[in-house]
């Protein structure tokens, strides 16, 4: 078995690395896939560094990223940035969870969007943290809001919007952000695409009170009960993306045949040496 010394990982790129400025624990460690910031977490410490940020009022934001979110920063230089600037940045797909355990970060697991929102809300039941729903259409958080408070009665949903499929007017920025600062949510829960949420996030952050603004992607159509989660055994394997191909091919098939082919020449390169983090 080989070990993984500090010096072998520098020169595949991978060497560990505190996490400045975020709301995680000290001894929370990062690596950097392809430019991009992933931390070292799994969802019981994600969970807990959310709950921290809000007790001390960070006002950040995290970006729940996988493949797909590592090959847009490739292409949008201001998606990495957004990336790189996020309090947390979770692995949400097993490849990145391969290489931050790869970098030694033993303890690292997926945070998957949608276990995120529902470890969060239950959290929430006891702390009594609030919450916004941001995102998809009206119908749609209707059902997501009945079937998260028939999980948890207890949870304090404080408001929603569903935004237009257009880019929003000055003065609907202005509303949306009047709107939810008024609901006096700690967290903002964003139902975006990728990289769409981080830029909403990104562009939000300044004008919100909300400690944290957290981006869950397709987790609300998955608690809606609008579509079906991969099983398990296929997450663990790393295999989501097959599944989720098959249930939607004329909207995915793009994405697939372009960021998995391209990631992993890319992180292959990476560690062998031949490109710079």
């Amino acid at each position: 078995m080989v070990s993984w010394q500090h010096d072998n990982l520098t020169a595949l790129g991978l060497r560990r690395e505190p996490v400045a400025g975020g709301p995680s624990a000290p001894e929370t460690r990062s690596i950097g896939v392809l430019g991009v910031r992933v931390d070292s977490l799994n969802l019981r410490t994600a969970t807990a560094a959310i709950a921290a940020a809000i007790d001390r009022r960070d006002r950040g934001y995290v970006c729940v990223t996988g493949v797909h979110g590592v090959m847009e920063s490739q292409r949008n230089a201001d998606c990495r940035e957004i990336h790189n600037r996020a309090s947390l940045v979770t692995p949400d797909g097993m490849p990145l969870v391969w290489l931050l355990r790869l970098a030694g970060n033993r303890d690292a697991d997926r945070v998957y969007g949608p276990d995120l929102m529902l470890a969060v809300f239950e959290n929430a039941c006891r702390r009594g943290d609030r919450h916004f729903l941001y995102g998809a259409e009206e119908s749609t958080l209707q059902r997501l809001r009945e079937r998260l408070l028939r999980r948890f009665p207890e949870a304090r949903i404080v408001g929603s919007y569903s935004p237009p499929f257009r880019p929003l007017t000055d003065d609907e920025t202005a509303d949306i952000a009047a709107r939810i600062n008024a609901s006096g949510a700690d967290i903002v829960w964003v139902g975006l695409s990728t990289p769409k949420q981080e830029r909403w996030m990104a562009r939000f952050r300044p004008m919100l009170e909300p400690a944290m603004l957290i981006g869950v992607g397709a987790a609300f159509d998955f608690h809606a009960g609008l579509k079906r989660q991969a099983p398990r055994f296929m997450q663990r394997m790393g295999l989501e993306w097959l599944f989720r191909l098959v249930s939607e091919p004329r909207r995915l098939w793009r994405r697939y045949l372009r960021n998995n082919p391209q990631f992993i020449v890319a992180i292959t390169a990476q560690l062998m040496g031949l490109r710079k983090r």
